[in-house]
Order: C-alpha cells, then structure tokens, then sequence
C-alpha cells in the first residue's frame, strides 16, 4: 500500500534524506523540523506511519509521544479497539536518536513507540523498520475489519417484551462480575447475541470472546479444543498446541449446548470452574486461567440431571445466574422491530436495493408460530429480501407455512356436549394433545410451551390417558362443532 509517512527532525540531512528513501520506497513523505509543527501534522493530516526524533526544539520527541498516547488511550477507551500500541485515529511511531540509552528506549516504547532506531543508520535498515511499521497498520486494519464483521453478523439485542427486557437486564447485572451465567432458551431465541452482549457488558470487553459449539465438535475431539495439548500427546501432535480457555485468556468462553458434552468432559470442566486451572491432553503441569464462563442450551438440564446424563455438580456451578429467552411467538410484538433490523442487515448482501414490508406481510409474520424462533425470521426476511422483485415484501414472498401460520387462539376442540366440566376437560385434552403436535411429541418441548413442568405434564397425560407417542396411522379430521358451540 503506499503510506503517508511523517518525517520530523531537526537536522536538514537527515530529513531530506529519509524523504528520500521514504519517496523511493513508493510512499508519500510529510516533513517537519520542529516537535510543535510535528504534533500539529499528526492531528490534521493523520499519517499512517511516524518517524519521530527525540532531541527536537520547542516539544522534544518524548513529550510529542506522551500527547499523542493520551490521544491514542482516548481513541481507545471510546471505542472499543484493541490495543496495538496506537490507536485507531493516532499512527504508529518509531522513534530516531543519536544518544540511544536503554533507558531512553524503555521510556519511548512505555510511551507508546513502536520501534527505536539509532543514529546513524543505514537506507536498507531504515527500509525494513518501515516495512514492518506498515505491516503493523496491515494487522490493525484486518482486526477491525474481522471486529466489525462479527458485530455485523450477530448485532444488538432488539425487543421491547417485558418477559425478554426482564431476563436482558438480569443478564445486564450479571456482566459486571466474573460469575458464570447459565442462558436457557429454545434454538433460535438468540443465545449466543445475549452472550456476545454479556461480555461487551463486561470489563472484559476488550479481551477475547471464544464460542465453542459443544454439540458441533465431536465428544472426542471436545476436550483437545477446549484444553489444548502436549507435544506427543497422540499421532499427529507435532507441537504444543493452546485450547480455546487459553486462547480466551482474560476474556470469556461461551460453551453452546453444554447439554450435549460428555460426563467425562463434565468432570474436567468443573475443576477449571472450581480451581480456574487444568492440564493439556498429554500434559502433567497444570495451567492457570483467567475466563469468565457463559454457559447455553436448548436442553432441561434437571430432566438431564435424573436420567444420569448430566452432573448436578456442573449445574449448580453453572446456574450462578440464570437467564432464560422466551421463544419468539411468546414476545410477537417485537416481530416488526426484529424484520426492520434483519432487512437493514440484507441491505449488505451486495444488491443495491431497500426492501420494506407491506402491512399484510407485517400481519402474515406476526401471526406465524416460528417454531424457529429469530433464525427462522431471519433466514426467512433474507429469502424474500433475495427473492423479491421489487423493494416491497408481499406476504407471498415470505414462503411461510400455512399449518404454522393460524393463531393459536382460533382453533376449537372438538366437541359438541353444552355440560361445563365435559367442555372444560374436552379443551384440556385438546391443548396437550395441540402442543404435542405442534412439537412433534416432544414432551420437555410441548411441557416448556405450556409454561408446565415437565413432570406435571406426564402426570396429566396420565391422568387423561393421553398417548405420549404419535398414533400409528393418521388421526381422522376432527367432526364440526355445532353451530351454537362455534
């Protein structure tokens, strides 16, 4: 890339020659023999690169660096950037002398220098100092890049529901300690942005944010991904090679469907959050870390817990703090808060146009089930952002399913007696049978839609003698009521 380079020092020669060199290395040069006229050009002309003297008349090089950190921790503290040693606004800085002193060095790179080359110098030295500079600015830029991909891809928390603002605040007081937190919720309902979001949260933010899918990976591999290993520790482990907890060191580790991992795997996982230490596959020294855990699952835990699938130690460890999402069709007045958000998003995919919705597509959205919960609202608004012609969404782009679509007030159970009790114990048959259908005889699932434990669901499926399995052969449709009953 060619850069813009600021040269300042007050020696003629020496500034006109690394013009030069600057000039032929295919770079801009911007010169200044004063330290005065130097801070003022790294304010208004934003070099990419600085070669600073540090003997200069008016402000010498050091106080010219102690000005530009403060602008740079600033830059840092508004915006959230890692810390490269420069800010994003402020330029890296390699500072130039004829006394070059150890202590003089120490206190440059204490004040933010990137380098400290001393007079005299070579063209060829001063040539590979500016290509590493550069490349420094290269690393900088892809960092921000890749940081504002993944704000991109998972983004705010939007809603205004009571239930989902009440669990988001708790999540909120939670992100100020290192405690572990547990979030609950069905697929979909966005679990892993409120733990994105806890650790943005957190004083952690600036520090990594490592998600590992512990249903994803398979139980065997798991435990290398998370700990690392050894060299040696099994065929093909030529190095020592860091874990994901090591990787997130100071940061947070989001461990995705927990439910699914091991009970071996279980066991190690709660000596690192009893001890915040562990050992390497292969390894006999322990390993000391510093993460905050956030735990996720679609899964109830405690049902888990009974049938010996999962550890009620871990659990007790993980559930410091529980948050539970609400599946979408429990918060559908932010239906069209969310579609406005993920079509904004579309506007990103390449094609240069802005697609809004039309009232009956709001209407059409609003009265679907989701069983997908927000990843089926996306995925759906970025098929029909796609796939429609115009910059207006009709309802016949969405390509939603009619036997979700029926708002689940609307149907009636099939009964034609005018008794109280008889009508009233007909309709409870009919819900739990409804909500079996509708989750596909999946008990925990059908019991968490009812707001029901899932052992009060079984009874009452016994007590109403209501198969807990699909029938064999499909069920005739159910008689009409009669018309003093609709």
């Amino acid at each position: 890339m060619r850069a813009r380079i600021l040269i300042v020092d007050d020696d003629p020669d020496i500034l006109l020659g690394l013009e030069n060199r600057v000039t032929w290395m295919g770079h801009e040069p911007l010169t200044a023999d004063n330290g005065k006229d130097g801070l003022r050009l790294i304010q208004q002309e934003e070099p990419d690169l600085v070669l600073l003297d540090i003997q200069l008349p008016g402000l010498s090089g050091l106080e010219v660096l102690q000005q530009v950190k403060e602008l740079t921790d600033r830059d840092h503290s508004a915006n959230d950037a890692p810390h490269l040693g420069f800010g994003p606004t402020t330029p890296p800085i390699v500072m130039l002398t004829a006394f070059g002193t150890i202590e003089r060095a120490v206190q440059a790179m204490q004040l933010g220098a990137i380098d400290f080359v001393t007079k005299p110098f070579t063209g060829d030295h001063i040539t590979v100092v500016i290509n590493k500079a550069l490349a420094l600015i290269a690393l900088r830029r892809r960092v921000g890049a890749l940081q504002q991909e993944v704000d991109d891809r998972y983004g705010p928390v939007v809603g205004n529901n009571v239930k989902f603002v009440s669990q988001l605040n708790l999540a909120r007081q939670a992100a100020a300690s290192s405690v572990t937190v547990l979030i609950l919720g069905e697929t979909g309902t966005g679990k892993e942005v409120v733990a994105r979001s806890i650790h943005h949260w957190s004083p952690r933010k600036s520090k990594p944010f490592v998600a590992v899918n512990c249903a994803a990976i398979p139980k065997d591999l798991l435990e290398n991904e998370l700990f690392g290993h050894e060299k040696g520790a099994f065929t093909g482990a030529v190095k020592r090679e860091a874990g994901k907890i090591e990787i997130a060191e100071g940061g947070t580790v989001f461990l995705d469907e927990i439910g699914d991992m091991s009970l071996q795997l279980q066991s190690h996982l709660l000596r690192v959050l009893q001890d915040q230490t562990f050992y390497r596959v292969g390894g006999t020294t322990s390993v000391h870390s510093d993460v905050r855990f956030i735990a996720a699952t679609n899964k109830d835990l405690k049902q888990a817990i009974r049938q010996g699938a999962f550890r009620e130690d871990l659990y007790y460890r993980l559930e410091v703090i529980s948050v539970t999402l609400p599946p979408l069709r429990e918060r559908m007045e932010d239906v069209p808060a969310l579609a406005d958000y993920f079509l904004s998003r579309a506007g990103k995919l390449g094609l240069q146009k802005r697609c809004t919705l039309s009232e009956p597509a709001v209407r059409l959205l609003t009265q679907y089930r989701w069983p997908g919960n927000i990843r089926e609202l996306e995925n759906v608004l970025t098929r029909a952002y796609i796939l429609c012609p115009g910059n207006v969404i009709e309802p016949e782009h969405l390509h939603l399913s009619s036997e979700q679509t029926a708002p689940f007030q609307e149907a009636v159970p099939p009964t034609s007696s005018r008794l109280y009790h008889e009508r009233t114990e007909a309709y409870s048959r009919w819900i739990l049978e409804d909500a079996l259908k509708r989750n596909d005889w999946n008990q925990t699932r059908a019991a968490e839609e009812l707001g029901l434990q899932r052992t009060y669901f079984t009874k009452l499926l016994r007590q109403k003698q209501i198969p807990g399995r699909p029938p064999k052969t499909p069920p005739a449709s159910p008689p009409e009521q009669d018309a003093d009953h609709r």
